[in-house]
């Protein structure tokens, strides 16, 4: 296959290469070769010196640039890291690997703490690079000053192959043309959401009869992209009905455990391509050096387009026929697919955007629920309130729109959720070449100046979601703390209300997301019927793996590392990291607590990671001791991997 529009990664880094390494040489050897200069036996020190001085020439001409051009619009340098080795290779170096092994964005937050600023300039290898966890900043990026900013030409390097035309890759129409599509009516499907609702809790159920574990990270997946298949693309992918990961017979995968066969290889595909794009990104502009001759998406990318491409073939060739019969459809008739096979017969435009759809579709929400799971996990009295609100508003009956609506703690917990785990913890802008400034910073840490600060032109903008979202200046000294109720107390509350973009989980401005309002639905919908069917689980840490532990420095970090009970990962979007030992299991008992009335229940392995269904209530009555008319206490044997 041919990929002539990632080429350009190859054409910039060599051209750099040229610029750095390449020039300054040439140029010495043509000064020499003019002034009739033999450098003999000096060459090679003198051509060395010469791409030594050239780097100091050309740093020290752009730092006079910018200083320069931030007095003429009365801004002042973003404050800048300063390492110990030329380049800041040594901070580069150290925080690579804090963000590999450590807590979720605590290598970000050690160096904003570090220098006292809540936006900074890495200066990475010499070339500026803005990292932020400023509220205003974000606000300004994504809203006030949204034409100052684009997706720009680092992201599109790095993500052309895979994501190529789609619509978060590029900044044109392409939301225009997707928009239609999530409307009310749309994106409150509830028929399409109970079946697919109903088909993951048969699954549930049919692993409790069996007395066989389940994978929720990977269930919550498969929820999510079939329905939204169905109602995209008019087409279910039937995921759920494929085969399920089971210990110590599935593949180790990051976020959990994969199937041996074609669906287990597209998710290893999905979720390889993700974690390659992310370290392209730690790795700055210089990535290509390491894949010059080998672009490494490119085999995962054929095993994604083997899925695509028979959905995009099957749309075009129904085009023509229903061209051939005289039959047209209005947009309210058709599904995104069809559209887009409406607006072009490009198969690649039509597969980047499905593509892109479907990462939405799949990782967000999933990794909402799956979040949204481990609090009720361990915040027992949250799922209680829960369930009597659900129980009141809905009882036992499919909830409709309008009920969904009255469930004002359901929303105040999928809201704390997003707040602490956002999907996209982190994002990325670029400025456009023109420079500009960046407004006056939030009150996180003190400034000694009013000034704006100076925005360099063509510079990447990376913003996290995830530490704004966890500032204790912006949400107070309880932020990292898991409480619905800031949602719903008046006073507390406020704090949002007066400042709606220091929770921005869906992006905020021109570029929001379209799909909100379908996740919100599909997301609640599925809590409500979850709520309806299993009880509240208990979490007993002895009874995880190892691997599946975070480790044992955290308890003396801060925030929430010091008591998280996962360990929260971030590939594009955020998952929860689950090791799995291959050929090992472990044997374990946990204690939980179901109602007799009942007829399955769920218990959550690793850390409500994944989830077992380990046998039906009426299986286990004579083990369990009871407690009251209608609830058993009882020690279940689960298979942890």
């Amino acid at each position: 296959m041919a990929y002539e529009k990632n080429a350009n990664f190859r054409l910039r880094i060599t051209r750099d290469i040229f610029r750095l390494l390449i020039a300054p040489p040439l140029a010495l050897a043509l000064v020499a070769h003019v002034a009739h200069i033999r450098l003999g036996w000096w060459s090679p020190l003198a051509y060395l010196s010469s791409i030594v001085f050239g780097t100091i020439a050309r740093v020290q001409y752009a730092d006079m640039v910018h200083r320069r051009e931030a007095k003429q619009l009365g801004a002042r340098l973003i404050p800048r890291v300063v390492g110990k080795w030329p380049g800041n290779i040594d901070v580069m170096l150290k925080l690579r690997k804090g963000l590999s092994t450590g807590y979720i964005y605590q290598a970000y937050l050690d160096l904003f703490e570090e220098y006292q600023c809540t936006t900074l300039n890495t200066r990475f290898l010499w070339t500026d690079n803005i990292i932020s966890m400023d509220q205003e900043h974000c606000k300004y990026v994504l809203a006030t000053g949204f034409n100052h900013f684009w997706r720009g030409t680092a992201q599109r390097e790095r993500l052309e192959t895979f994501l190529g035309d789609g619509i978060f890759n590029r900044d044109d129409e392409h939301r225009t043309l997707a928009r239609p599509f999530f409307t009310r009516d749309r994106a409150s499907d509830f028929e399409l959401f109970e079946r697919y609702t109903a088909r993951t809790f048969a699954i549930l159920s049919e692993k409790a009869a069996l007395n066989e574990p389940v994978d929720v990270q990977d269930l919550y997946a498969r929820f999510t992209i079939d329905a939204a298949s169905e109602s995209l693309f008019g087409k279910n992918l039937d995921t759920l009905s494929a085969c399920l990961p089971r210990p110590c017979s599935s593949l180790p995968l990051e976020r959990g455990s994969m199937t041996d066969d074609a669906w287990g290889t597209f998710v290893r595909a999905f979720e390889t391509l993700q974690r390659i794009n992310t370290l392209r990104a730690r790795t700055g502009l210089i990535w290509p050096l390491f894949e010059l001759f080998d672009d490494k998406t490119i085999p995962y990318v054929d095993t994604i387009r083997h899925w695509t491409d028979p959905l995009v073939k099957q749309t075009l060739e129904a085009k023509a026929a229903a061209k051939r019969a005289g039959v047209e459809r209005n947009v309210e008739e058709k599904t995104f697919l069809q559209h887009l096979a409406d607006s072009t017969e490009d198969v690649g435009k039509i597969r980047d955007q499905l593509l892109n759809i479907l990462l939405a579709a799949r990782d967000t929400t999933a990794c909402l629920l799956t979040y949204v799971t481990y609090f009720l996990a361990i915040h027992p009295d949250v799922a209680e309130k829960l369930r009597r609100e659900v129980s009141h508003v809905c009882g036992d009956q499919p909830p409709t729109y309008e009920k969904i609506k009255k469930l004002k703690y359901m929303k105040a917990v999928i809201d704390e959720t997003l707040r602490l785990f956002p999907p996209v913890p982190l994002n990325q802008r670029q400025s456009r070449p023109v420079s500009c400034t960046l407004p006056v910073p939030d009150p996180t840490f003190p400034v000694d100046s009013q000034r704006p600060l100076y925005m360099p032109k063509s510079t990447t903008f990376f913003y996290s979601t995830l530490l704004i979202q966890r500032n204790k200046a912006l949400w107070g000294p309880d932020a990292d703390e898991f409480d619905p109720d800031r949602w719903i107390d008046p006073g507390r509350l406020s704090r949002y209300t007066s400042n709606p973009m220091m929770f921005t989980p869906f992006s905020a401005g021109p570029r929001i997301c379209i799909g909100q309002n379908y996740a919100y639905n599909e997301a609640s919908y599925f809590l409500v019927r979850l709520m309806q069917q299993f009880c509240t689980f208990t979490l007993a840490p002895d009874a995880q793996p190892p691997s599946s532990l975070p480790p044992a420095e955290w308890k003396a970090g801060r925030g929430r590392m010091a008591f998280e009970r996962v360990r929260p990962e971030a590939a594009m979007t955020l998952f929860v990291k689950v090791r799995f030992i291959f050929g090992i299991g472990h044997f374990r008992s946990m204690s939980m607590v179901v109602n007799d009335d009942a007829d399955k229940f769920l218990v959550f392995r690793g850390g409500f990671l994944s989830g077992s269904i380990i046998a039906s209530s009426k299986c286990t009555r004579e083990l369990g001791r009871s407690t009251t008319p209608n609830t058993i206490v009882f020690d279940v044997v689960i298979f942890i991997f």
